[in-house]
């Protein structure tokens, strides 16, 4: 409600009879500045009074109006200002002034649908590098930079402040005391944004809500509203810490991209030509900080033991064998099985390399020299293809013709769903599989649905996926005795593993879109569908992974579940990885 202001302030008739003592120079002068305002540090004529009140109310409304520009900024290193902090100039009037110059710009109208621009430099959202916002009380746009400051903190002293901006931003029934301290003003390019100190849980609602605001306008092909919201976050995101922050962050840049149409970022986290070289690197730092895919090798391995009990020439296909670190532990424990080793061929698929190395032959020579060292007879072949689709049968079949034929597995662990990108390539795979029946399919999935149709449902799912996967790696590398370093390399290269998969999702299209996580009940369709029943799990399986889980720290949040048969590991209450065993149906 708009207030209404008299035309001038008068004094009390106690104040108007003393004046009337005083002299009538001194008299004037008494009356060119209010006592209380002037005891406070402001230089205000009473005659000004009404003019100031108005202005204080302008100030108060834009404010309100321009809550979004006035975004949260908070460094890292100190954190959530325990104090509100803000600067104000002696001339109250003039500060005024400026300040509603620069907080009374309207909002831009909801634009049409358009594409904009690129600009000359898109916003980048490194997660290697902090994304701190450093607060710079000299980049505050003055109107005149030569004036000296007072500084006003929130403290415990007795007063009350006058101006309705210190109001808004400072803790209720908290006094104000005023302390001189000069600054030497900057000279500035750019109005500086005003600093706001708000809730940290507000915060990170305000980050969540502009995050899916952003994602909604993308779909829309709104990009004008994206653009906007995504200058916002990037200023929400660097208010939070931990998990959260870098979650933000990755998401804030693909969305950036893709709103931009810049194509993958410089280096090899996400570029195409330069991260199959880096890929295995990354698989191997995030193998070691979380129990996921020691979790997935655990389990299948469990699985395929079961599968070869008495058999004596055994075969196993690898979908994707990259370093081969699933395979000792299954070698070892066929070597402790009653009445000896079996025969053991291992099959291992992989893409060709950038530098056209042998890297599946030297992941072979390191298993062999292994099984030689605890006695198991052991064959491998090295399998370079482009894609799982370009398997035939024939290149799966046995060598040795002689004595008892062979008892195959297939094992996939992450592979099947990236097939999801190029149309029947996966019924193609299902059908080698079904070909070669194979005494078990071991087949190892993310279990999210990030192959919506509608950007917006991949968005929001892969949001709440990864945010539960962040808060893992936080909760996996920090412990009660001693305190979590977000530096470790393990954890930053696993960061950098799960942030190529959100690129991937947020920030690709069509056939580069190859992270296309499907879910069990999804899986489990396809599968019946391709002539495929479902092999339970056995308790040794569950007891293996629950072993697993006790040599991790912050185990307790971790959580193994059966499911049909299946198991899954997620962390709390949310199932992140499931593995799953297969086999042909009977004709």
């Amino acid at each position: 409600m708009k207030r209404e202001y008299p035309d001038s302030v008068t004094a009390s008739s106690g104040e108007a009879a003393a004046k009337g003592k005083l002299p009538a120079s001194a008299q004037s002068q008494e009356e060119d500045v209010d006592e209380l305002l002037a005891a406070l540090g402001y230089k205000v004529r009473s005659s000004d009074m009404a003019d100031v009140a108005q202005k204080l109310e302008q100030l108060e409304m834009a404010m309100g109006m321009g809550a979004s520009a006035s975004t949260a900024q908070v460094t890292d290193d100190m954190g959530f200002f325990p104090e509100t902090v803000h600067y104000n100039p002696s001339d109250l009037s003039t500060w005024l002034d400026s300040m509603l110059t620069e907080l009374n710009t309207p909002p831009p109208p909801l634009p049409t649908p358009s594409r904009p621009p690129p600009p000359s430099s898109a916003p980048s959202f490194d997660p290697a590098e902090s994304s701190t916002v450093t607060f710079d009380p000299n980049s505050i746009s003055q109107t005149d930079p030569s004036r000296e400051r007072k500084r006003m903190r929130t403290g415990s002293g007795s007063g009350s402040c006058s101006s309705s901006s210190s109001s808004s931003l400072g803790r209720g029934g908290a006094a104000t005391t005023i302390g001189s301290e000069p600054v030497n003003p900057a000279p500035v390019t750019a109005p500086g944004l005003q600093v706001v100190v708000v809730d940290p849980q507000e915060a990170g609602v305000r980050l969540v809500h502009a995050l899916m605001a952003c994602a909604e306008a993308v779909q829309q092909d709104n990009l004008k509203a994206a653009d906007v919201l995504i200058k916002q976050i990037s200023v929400l995101a660097s208010s939070q810490g931990g998990a959260m922050r870098k979650v933000a962050t990755y998401f804030s840049e693909a969305l950036a991209r893709r709103i931009y149409r810049l194509g993958p970022p410089v280096g090899p986290i996400s570029d195409p030509s330069t991260f199959d070289s880096f890929a295995d690197l990354l698989h191997m730092h995030f193998y070691e900080t979380c129990p996921y895919l020691k979790f997935a090798h655990f389990t299948a391995n469990q699985a395929i033991l079961e599968a070869f009990a008495g058999c004596k020439r055994v075969h196993v296909v690898d979908f994707g064998i990259k370093q081969g670190m699933q395979w000792p532990a299954l070698i070892q424990a066929l070597a402790l099985r009653p009445g000896g080793p079996p025969s053991f061929r291992l099959t291992g698929v992989g893409p060709p390399q950038p530098d056209n190395s042998d890297a599946l032959q030297q992941v072979g020579l390191k298993l062999a020299q292994f099984a030689h060292t605890i006695r198991v007879d052991f064959k491998y072949h090295g399998l370079v293809a482009n894609s799982l689709a370009d398997i035939e049968p024939y290149m799966l079949e046995d060598e040795s013709r002689d004595g008892e034929p062979e008892a195959v597995v297939i094992n996939s662990v992450c592979e099947l769903h990236s097939l999801l990108a190029q149309p029947g390539e996966l019924d193609r795979v299902l059908d080698t599989v079904q070909k070669v029946k194979p005494k078990l399919f071991t087949v190892v999935e993310q279990e999210a649905n990030h192959n919506s149709g509608l950007f917006l449902d991949r968005f929001t799912e892969a949001l709440h996926y990864y945010s539960t996967m962040f808060d893992s790696l936080e909760g996996s590398n920090s412990s009660p005795t001693e305190p979590q370093d977000p530096g470790q390399p393990d954890q930053v290269m696993s960061e950098l593993y799960l942030g190529r998969q959100i690129f991937n999702i947020v920030a690709c299209e069509g056939s580069d879109r190859t992270e296309r996580h499907e879910n069990l009940v999804q899986w489990r369709g396809r599968f019946n569908l391709a002539g495929f029943e479902p092999v339970h799990l056995g308790s040794n399986a569950f007891k293996q992974a629950s072993t697993l889980l006790a040599l991790f720290a912050g185990g307790d949040g971790y959580r193994i579940e059966e499911k049909d048969g299946c198991l899954t590991l997620g962390w709390h209450t949310r199932s992140l990885i499931a593995t799953s065993a297969w086999r042909v149906m009977a004709a």
